[in-house]
């Protein structure tokens, strides 16, 4: 199963700040922009490309603080799965939306897989940090906010040892932020 990581962070490398808040996102972006056929930047794309989606406890928990109408629901009917060992149930406003799961990341791959499950978007950064430590990230598009926030929650931690990225494609849009995307290569 092919796992892939689709995130934003500030150009410094970080997904939120030291709160977990990422009201950085929106105030990045100028309404005033036309960005014509790209307004998602290539998520809806991105999404349709998906058929589950791994998220780690925090990452829920942010989309949890959203309240989000059933209009405002990105992920359409995709079956997500999200990583705790200290939760067992979801907030009740996502509770419909999403399945808990406590383990060895590795089996939970190898059940998708066997499953039917054929493309795998993880989110979260300590989800992604996993998962490239378990060499099961295949790719990696990062969009670069145009802003510096200086400290936060990084993308990126501790490794177990050098990752190198491959293949790159980059995307500037006019709103000034930047997407790029890799292919990861463990072999290194």
């Amino acid at each position: 199963m092919k796992c892939s990581v689709y995130i934003a962070t500030s150009v410094d490398g970080f997904i939120a700040r030291k709160n977990g808040s990422v009201d950085w996102l929106d105030a990045a972006q100028d309404p005033n922009i036309d960005m014509g056929d790209h307004a998602d930047m290539g998520f809806a794309d991105f999404m349709a490309s998906v058929d589950c989606l791994i998220m780690g406890r925090k990452c829920m928990e942010m989309i949890s603080s959203m309240n989000l109408t059933p209009e405002q629901w990105p992920y359409g009917d995709t079956r997500i799965i999200v990583l705790s060992n200290t939760i067992k149930q979801a907030p009740e406003n996502i509770r419909e939306h999403v399945e808990m799961y406590s383990g060895d990341i590795q089996e939970l791959v190898t059940k998708l897989e066997s499953e039917g499950h054929q493309h795998a978007y993880i989110d979260g950064g300590t989800t992604i940090q996993a998962f490239i430590n378990c060499q099961l990230i295949d790719e990696i598009s990062i969009t670069y906010a145009p802003v510096l926030l200086g400290e936060g929650i990084p993308l990126f931690g501790r490794l177990l040892k050098d990752i190198k990225l491959e293949q790159a494609q980059s995307t500037a849009f006019a709103n000034n932020f930047i997407q790029v995307k890799y292919s990861v290569n463990y072999q290194s």
